[in-house]
């Protein structure tokens, strides 16, 4: 018998090695063939017309996509960076005649739809090659995008938005009050609103006077992009939509909005005359993702180097577990790479964070500082760098944003949730237990917080804040009264910062790293990215790592069944994670509609 089990362990192990081999070898074949693949795309991918479609969510960084093969999809989903490189790069090819933008809601922030209004101001104005647009359905988003652009087309029975910005709030007070859930707030800074739906039925006068000025901002880059297509004023182009005077696709041509309404044939007419094709010949399109795939390496082989690391999402501790967040240990590691390499000269941080986690927003700084003792750090940000986004940006040489990225909220907030009362009078649940000292169950969310215990709360908060304003103003090399000024957990413009010293420039990535190529004083030098640009499949597995099938399958149901209100659920539920820990966090994303 003993044999027996001996050979079954054996033969069981041997199984187990065996599966996970053959799992590892379908994984690298996948991969194998999708570069394979990609490769070959690469070389064929040609056309002269590049197709930027906006309706498509546009990340940092570029990623490979090693089922591309298997379905409809591109090899490669272009970043930003990629995107903006690219339109540049096709100003000098002379196989591309020209831009086609697909217009559609699209979700991505105003920093960079900003940032591709410029790219293709440039690309327009310094060729002579096209920029057209055509929507059935031409948000304020897409139309700001558009706006830089030469035409515009509308479907004649598509609809198109000129109706200023709102930014709507929802507000949970009430919703703990009837479930008898009681909030413990504790914040510093009177304009941090984070924690205002749970605690407040509205807006904060400091936070209605907050939302007010940047949304007002952002509008004032849309409307001067505007004016500048149909050729009028800032001031009429605001009295159209301030009088709701476009309805009907009829009145965007009424007030020149758009150069023609017309359906998707004609425009192909057109674009078809200004590539000089004939009735019956095709327009060779190649979407923006196949297109950056081909020119993301720009071929330059030099000693010489900058690295951009990319650092988007929330801030959170540790290991980074899912897509698309800013964890301290992973991000430490991408510096201290960048640290230790004597060919990187100098780095540009990018951040697009709304921020996180005070603690590990303080540990990637410090390693940022390591950093900055060795090489020259610029940081370049996108659509957010605010909070613990901020945090991590404040010791830089120089700080780029553009116009219309959100920044600032220097301010910190910690909560917990007593739930004694939902237990007990809901569910009949009571609590009880034994401790040896004063503060061993704190913080907890089975009863409420002594007022003793609140002081102490609120007094990490403040420390917490102190040591934020601290390093703004060693960083910035301001006053500790300045920095208190424009702090207080305030949201800022790009545009509005520039002129408070919380930023230097205003410019993208390209200006950043142009600058810190100056800083080191090289002129010849080839840019690295930082980390390596991921893979859907390592995402997948990743996924799978940190949560089983069936939870993914429930959260898919419930994001399907809530449509938009899903954000909020998400809200709800982020709450466990923050419970009775200090955030440095924007108050919300905003969404400007």
């Amino acid at each position: 018998m003993k044999e027996f089990f001996k050979m079954f362990f054996a033969s069981l192990l041997a199984m187990v090695i065996a599966c996970v081999l053959v799992v590892g070898f379908i994984v690298a074949a996948i991969i194998g063939v999708s570069k394979s693949v990609t490769e070959k795309e690469n070389k064929v991918a040609t056309g002269n017309v590049i197709v930027i479609d906006l309706s498509k969510r546009i990340h940092e960084q570029g990623q490979n996509n090693s089922f591309a093969m298997f379905s409809k999809g591109t090899a490669y989903e272009a970043g930003l960076y990629d995107i903006i490189k690219s339109i540049d790069h096709a100003k000098t090819d002379p196989n591309i005649k020209g831009i086609l933008l697909k217009l559609a809601p699209s979700p991505n922030g105003w920093a960079t739809l900003q940032q591709l209004n410029i790219a293709l101001r440039n690309f327009k104005n310094s060729s002579s090659k096209f920029v057209y647009a055509y929507g059935e359905d031409i948000t304020q988003g897409a139309y700001y995008v558009a706006s830089a652009g030469d035409s515009i087309y509308l479907n004649p029975a598509g609809g198109m938005e000129l109706k200023g910005f709102s930014t709507t709030l929802a507000f949970f007070k009430g919703t703990l009050e009837k479930l008898e859930l009681e909030p413990e707030i504790f914040y510093a800074g009177k304009f941090k609103s984070a924690t205002e739906p749970f605690r407040a039925d509205k807006m904060s006068e400091p936070n209605r006077i907050q939302v007010t000025a940047f949304q007002n901002s952002i509008w004032n880059q849309f409307l001067v992009s505007a004016a500048v297509y149909n050729h009028t004023t800032k001031a009429e182009v605001n009295g159209l939509a301030t009088e709701g005077a476009v309805q009907f696709p009829a009145d965007a041509l009424k007030y020149k909005l758009v150069a023609g309404l017309l359906y998707w044939d004609e425009v192909e007419q057109r674009i078809k005359a200004k590539t000089g094709l004939g009735e019956n010949e095709d327009i060779k399109y190649v979407t923006i993702n196949d297109y950056a795939s081909d020119a993301k390496n720009d071929g330059k082989v030099s000693d010489q180097r900058i690295a951009v690391i990319f650092a988007e999402g929330d801030i959170v501790d540790g290991e980074q577990m899912n897509e698309r967040e800013i964890a301290s240990k992973t991000l430490c590691e991408e510096i201290r790479k960048v640290r230790k390499n004597s060919k990187i000269k100098a780095v540009v941080l990018r951040v697009n964070s709304p921020g996180g986690s005070a603690l590990a927003s303080e540990v990637i700084l410090r390693e940022l500082i390591l950093l900055k003792q060795k090489k020259h750090l610029v940081v370049s940000m996108g659509d957010y760098a605010a909070s613990g986004g901020y945090y991590i940006s404040s010791m830089a040489d120089s700080i780029f944003a553009m116009p219309n990225t959100i920044t600032g909220s220097i301010g910190v907030f910690s909560m917990l949730f007593s739930m004694d009362k939902l237990m007990k009078d809901k569910l009949g649940v009571t609590f009880d237990g034994v401790k040896n000292a004063p503060y061993a169950d704190v913080p907890t969310t089975t009863r409420p917080l002594t007022p003793v215990e609140a002081l102490r709360m609120q007094s990490s908060v403040d420390t917490i804040y102190s040591l934020f304003k601290n390093h703004v103003a060693t960083g910035r090399r301001l006053s500790a009264a300045d920095v208190d000024s424009i702090a207080q957990g305030r949201v800022w413009t790009g545009a509005d910062a520039l002129g408070i010293g919380l930023v230097d420039r205003l410019g993208g990535l390209d200006m950043a790293v142009a600058c810190a190529a100056g800083l080191a004083g090289v002129t010849d030098y080839k840019v690295v990215t930082y980390p390596e640009p991921s893979d859907k499949l390592e995402e997948l597995m990743r996924r799978f790592k940190n949560n089983t099938e069936s939870s993914m399958a429930v959260k898919a149901a419930i994001k399907e069944e809530m449509g938009d209100g899903y954000e909020w659920y998400e809200k709800i539920q982020d709450l466990r994670k923050i419970n009775g820990k200090a955030m440095m966090l924007m108050p919300y994303v905003p969404k400007i509609n």
